[in-house]
């Protein structure tokens, strides 16, 4: 092992930890109620640790909320993967992962929606399927006079609305019952 491969290693171990105190802090307490002095604590690391990897904890919480939003890009993408041209007529449940996602990420999706983090992590979440839908909008809509940037917004805040609603259920239904009646949904007549 390389010293550079060893230190990326350390770094990797001390954000991990980080994230960790810190998701486990704010179940007890507010963001802005967490002191550092707390966090490294928890972390069981000092404050030069803290110091060296960042600058203020807001930057930890955003740390966690990207890695979350690539893992759920990498999720909602995953029915695309291997066809070229996306035909939503082909999709089954068990193809959908958005909310095997979800479902992966309890903890942190029942936290940050009880966080005042909660606009800002709407606000990335929605704009990163609104970017997803406007890709898969564009291959196959047939009326040219619907706005591509306000179906690919319904659609976001819709799909987004069915994750905190699945949330704040404590997640009563599976995720492959959610995946079902995501489908069942979008191919409703009421839609069309």
């Amino acid at each position: 092992m390389t010293k550079d491969s060893y230190t990326d290693r350390r770094i990797r171990k001390s954000k991990q930890a980080l994230q960790t105190a810190l998701l486990t802090l704010l179940k007890t307490q507010r963001l802005h109620d967490i002191s550092i002095s707390k966090l490294v604590q928890v972390a069981d690391l000092n404050r030069g640790t803290f110091y060296a990897n960042y600058e203020r904890k807001e930057q930890i919480l955003d740390d966690i909320i990207t890695e979350v939003i690539t893992d759920l890009i990498n999720s909602y993408r995953s029915p695309l993967e291997n066809e070229e041209i996306f035909d939503f007529k082909r999709l089954t449940a068990s193809s959908i992962k958005i909310f095997n996602h979800v479902e992966a990420h309890a903890s942190f999706y029942q936290l940050i929606l009880a966080e005042e983090s909660f606009l800002l992590f709407q606000k990335r979440i929605t704009s990163e399927l609104k970017r997803l839908s406007l890709v898969e909008i564009n291959q196959q809509l047939d009326d040219q006079t619907i706005d591509l940037d306000l179906l690919a917004s319904y659609q976001a805040h819709a799909i987004f609305g069915l994750i905190v609603t699945w949330v704040e259920s404590d997640f009563k239904y599976s995720a492959h019952y959610m995946s079902k009646q995501l489908l069942k949904i979008v191919s409703s007549k009421l839609l069309h």
